[in-house]
């Protein structure tokens, strides 16, 4: 008679003892190796840490070119972008106004003059019949004083002839200072205001050599630059012109070279920044005021600092740490605070002391306290 098969539940019942079966049989050279990883030993070299900073360019010299004199525009003589020297003529006001101005005042200089010369003939002629008793005191007196009003109306045509020279000086308005001349706003023909207030803008010129620099550090940046220079470690930039290296936008490495010039006196109450300047030759006018650069200022004294690759770091959430290798050939987690990128490495200010061996790749299969066969990093 045939031996009956066994029902499902017979089958299902039977199942754990069949993979258990199995399980113990399978031959141990058919378990898998331990995998191979690249370890290395993080540098230990004395550095210097800089801190990197955005900001923009800024004229050292911008002035608002404006009419001290009012009246119409007659010419313009300048190219509009063009660099222009000190003294050179920018604009010229009519000058018709003026002059006549100037030959009234001279005229009114003048009769002051001969007004003065004969009262002084007639007080010259009081004195002299003063002394012999011919006039009396009261006419001599008079005389006198009249004399003084002359004077002092000299005087007064003398200041009017200055002023009428200075607003015909006016009427030619030249560059202060060596620079790019902007925009032309005001063609000729048109009737411009001079003076203190409401001058009409006129254009504007900005110097290109040297260039400011400006940028804002945060306030614990600035605590830590101040307990820097109290501990000798980098004096302060307010009385010490630290060298800064700036990159533009399409650079890769730091190519211009300045000095910090000036630190504002107080942070600003709303942003919680201090405003810092440098200052940065630029002979050939290539960098304009108001280009983007990214500023790079030493951050700290010379020390002694760990090194890693900035590929070795792996993140924990919010925490960050390194993948190490025990003495049982183990995989071991050290917990690191970063520091920044210094030629190419990322500094570990926190974590590490140097003699460490670390695993260098296949982060993705490492799991912690599993076996792995190091081998020496390239």
């Amino acid at each position: 008679m045939a031996t009956p098969l066994p029902s499902y539940t017979e089958r299902f019942l039977l199942a754990p003892a069949i993979w258990l079966f199995v399980s113990f049989t399978t031959s141990p050279a058919q378990a898998q190796d331990p995998i191979q990883v690249p370890v290395f030993t993080p540098t230990v070299k004395e550095i210097v840490e800089y801190d990197e900073y955005a900001g923009r360019f800024e004229a050292v010299k911008r002035v608002e070119v404006r009419a001290r004199v009012s009246g119409y525009l007659d010419r313009v003589e300048f190219q509009e972008g063009q660099i222009v020297e000190p003294g050179d003529l920018l604009y010229v006001i009519d000058q018709r106004p003026f002059r006549i101005s100037l030959q009234a005042a001279q005229a009114a200089l003048a009769e002051a003059e001969a007004n003065r010369d004969l009262a002084d003939i007639e007080a010259r002629r009081s004195r002299n019949l003063i002394k012999r008793n011919a006039i009396s005191r009261d006419v001599a007196d008079a005389n006198e004083q009249a004399l003084l009003a002359a004077v002092a109306r000299v005087s007064l045509a003398q200041a009017q002839v200055a002023e009428a020279e200075l607003n015909l000086n006016y009427t030619e308005v030249r560059a202060p200072f060596r620079g790019r001349v902007g925009e032309q706003l005001v063609d000729e023909g048109n009737l411009i205001s001079g003076g203190i207030t409401g001058a009409t803008l006129l254009t504007t010129i900005l110097q290109e050599d040297p260039l400011y620099f400006v940028f804002e550090v945060s306030e614990q940046d600035f605590l830590r630059y101040a307990r820097l220079n109290e501990s000798g470690g980098r004096p302060t930039s307010r009385t010490t012109p630290n060298a800064v290296a700036v990159r533009l936008i399409d650079e890769e490495d730091y190519l211009h070279h300045g000095v910090m010039d000036f630190v504002d006196n107080e942070l600003d109450p709303t942003s919680g920044t201090l405003e810092g300047r440098a200052v940065f030759a630029n002979p050939n006018s290539f960098i304009q005021p108001g280009t983007f650069g990214r500023a790079r200022l030493q951050g700290s004294g010379l020390y002694s600092a760990v090194l890693i690759p900035d590929s070795a770091v792996q993140f924990d959430q919010s925490r960050q740490f390194v993948f190490t290798l025990e003495a049982d050939n183990t995989v071991g987690r050290a917990w690191i605070t970063p520091g920044p990128i210094v030629d190419g490495m990322r500094v570990v200010r926190e974590g590490l002391l140097g003699e460490e061996q670390l695993i260098g790749g296949s982060y993705h299969r490492l799991r912690m306290g599993m076996s792995v066969s190091p081998q020496a990093a390239n």
